[in-house]
């Protein structure tokens, strides 16, 4: 079991934001509990008197949620407010940690990092493992069923309210949690991938695209922003992910947006994996170059691994071609910068974090091509949190479902029947 690292630690330094839905005249008290429930596990409010001030909430109303939040053990008092000018002290209230966890395996193509957190923003528990998507579905989840059972098995505490978040290479249902057409995961296509987790793990199993949840996770790191956050993975596949200004993922109609690795590179004929010719994946991700530097680093499964380590080295050839991979990722970004007008593009995943050639020159492409207006306030940046972020991101998802107002009536109901 490995712990956090103190020199490259899972959570940031500030508790990640929850996102808060908006409140209307008429609401339930469920809703209420939860909209203050996000409230304190963000920071954002730890008194009374602050969630009445932030939510335009009578102080009643805020007392009764309370109230609620406390009989269930999702909110305790955790000490005293001093605040300057004022007299008596105010209650400071946080989320009880032992109010639930939130289980994250996050999944490369190659590797998986498991995470185990409570909902104080705590981590509990880390592993990471070598696996392979290609091995298919049964053996793969079969494989992080046992990891993730051997990590809750070492915790002190119950595991009984449990929410497992997933994030996998691939487009993703989340509705029905399965992965769809996954071009570099073969056999996984429309396999109930998370009946099969929830049926060895219990409680709750959400399956996630990787890049989204990096995405989410490097968003509700950082401040809001006045516009979206683009995060782009540069891997052995190429993907995007984006989540908007209040802090909501776009996965689009059918779990597919951001899949930019498959938009067509102008006279590139290169086969890609998805059956079709010059996807910008087939051009310029790791697997492509690693192939176009076969004189360099060879072929065989190593080939991308030693091309990643020929980089620090500054290897001439492989460096050119990271230049190109840098030109053919820049115009599509470009192009997705005049569509959504992101505040930043996060540019992260293993080429990028071998390199800042990549980077440099995805930069110079954008600021180029893109026009002044969509990039006067546009920063694109490496990411805060390079290895952790996709850990926060299905943090927050799975602590956003462990408060949201109809987890916390069941919670509420079961409480009642019980006594």
């Amino acid at each position: 079991m490995d712990l956090q690292d103190p020199a490259n630690p899972v959570m940031p330094s500030s508790p990640v934001w929850l996102q808060v839905p908006p409140l209307s005249a008429r609401v339930s008290p469920e809703v209420i509990a939860s909209t203050l429930a996000r409230l304190i596990s963000s920071g954002t409010a730890t008194s009374k008197a602050d969630l009445s001030r932030l939510t335009g909430l009578a102080r009643s109303t805020v007392d009764t949620g309370i109230r609620t939040l406390e009989s269930i053990g999702a909110v305790r008092v955790g000490g005293l407010q001093h605040l300057a000018g004022r007299g008596r002290p105010a209650e400071a209230l946080e989320i009880d940690p032992s109010f639930g966890l939130v289980l994250v395996a996050d999944c490369g193509v190659h590797q998986a990092r498991l995470t185990v957190f409570d909902l104080g923003q705590n981590l509990l528990a880390s592993h990471s493992l070598r696996l392979s998507m290609a091995e298919g579905p049964r053996p793969v989840l079969d494989r992080l069923a046992d990891e993730a059972a051997e990590l809750l098995a070492g915790l002190p505490g119950p595991t009984d309210h449990l929410i497992t978040v997933v994030g996998l290479p691939g487009p993703v249902d989340d509705r029905n949690g399965t992965v769809v057409r996954p071009p570099i995961m073969p056999g996984w296509d429309g396999y109930q991938a998370a009946r099969h987790l929830r049926d060895q793990l219990g409680g709750r199993v959400s399956l996630e695209n990787d890049v989204n949840l990096r995405a989410l996770g490097e968003a509700r790191a950082r401040p809001p922003a006045p516009g979206p956050l683009l995060f782009v993975k540069v891997g052995t596949g190429i993907g995007a992910g984006m989540v908007t200004s209040d802090g909501r993922l776009l996965r689009g109609a059918d779990g597919a947006a951001g899949d930019i690795g498959h938009v067509r590179v102008p006279d590139a004929t290169a086969p890609c994996a998805c059956g079709n010719i010059g996807c910008l994946e087939a051009v310029a991700g790791l697997g492509a170059l690693s192939r176009a530097a076969a004189d360099l680093v060879g072929d065989g499964p190593d080939a991308v691994e030693r091309f990643l380590q020929a980089l620090p080295r500054r290897e001439g050839r492989a460096l050119e071609l990271v230049q190109g991979s840098a030109l053919a990722i820049g115009e599509v970004l470009a192009a997705l910068v005049h569509m959504v007008n992101p505040s930043h593009i996060v540019l992260g995943g293993h080429l990028a974090e071998a390199t800042d050639e990549l980077l440099a020159g995805v930069r110079s492409v954008v600021y180029r091509r893109a026009l002044p207006l969509a990039t006067r306030n546009l920063t694109i940046t490496g990411p805060v949190h390079p290895t952790t972020a996709g850990c926060l991101g299905g943090f927050v998802i799975g602590a956003e479902q462990l408060l949201q107002p109809d987890a916390l009536l069941e919670r509420l109901n079961t409480r009642q029947h019980s006594h």
